[in-house]
């Protein structure tokens, strides 16, 4: 199975239209409180490593999904630009979800060596954004519940 790629204004059509949709935005903690799709659930597919200043993946990423979302839900996994997402949407797939999209362009599009957009992200295309820990959507919240 291949991950199915949707754009920005596909996915939001999706959330408006389905509440039992899920975003998941994998990106870093501090990369999701400075903006996110509204209700996005964050949990980070890679996270800083402070010896190296390198980014590493996340061990706690695929059970902290699996301890909140089941296997059948339908996911839309964004990022920043799409390539984190693609990475989580196809370890998901792996570990038998079967309704999982990557969002083209993540948050803030894809640009080319030039710095131009090339694919529109989430912000871009002017779909509505919060900002903030997200609360119970939030990775701590969301680890919590799988660690207690």
């Amino acid at each position: 199975m291949s991950i199915q790629q949707i754009s920005a204004p596909q996915a939001a059509q999706a959330l408006e239209e389905d509440k039992e949709v899920v975003y998941l935005d994998v990106r870093t903690v501090s990369e999701y409180f400075a903006g996110h799709p509204k209700s996005a659930l964050n949990i980070p597919v890679v996270l800083p490593n402070p010896a190296t200043g390198q980014m590493t993946p996340n061990p706690e990423c695929l059970p902290t999904v699996e301890g909140n979302l089941p296997k059948d839900a339908r996911i839309i996994v964004g990022c920043m630009s799409g390539v984190r997402s693609q990475f989580a949407a196809d370890l998901m797939e792996r570990a038998g979800y079967q309704q999982v999209s990557n969002m083209q362009g993540g948050f803030a599009g894809t640009r080319d060596p030039q710095g131009r957009v090339v694919v529109q992200g989430w912000r871009d295309s002017g779909l509505p954004v919060e900002s903030g820990d997200g609360g119970v959507s939030g990775y701590e919240a969301l680890l919590k519940k799988v660690k207690h």
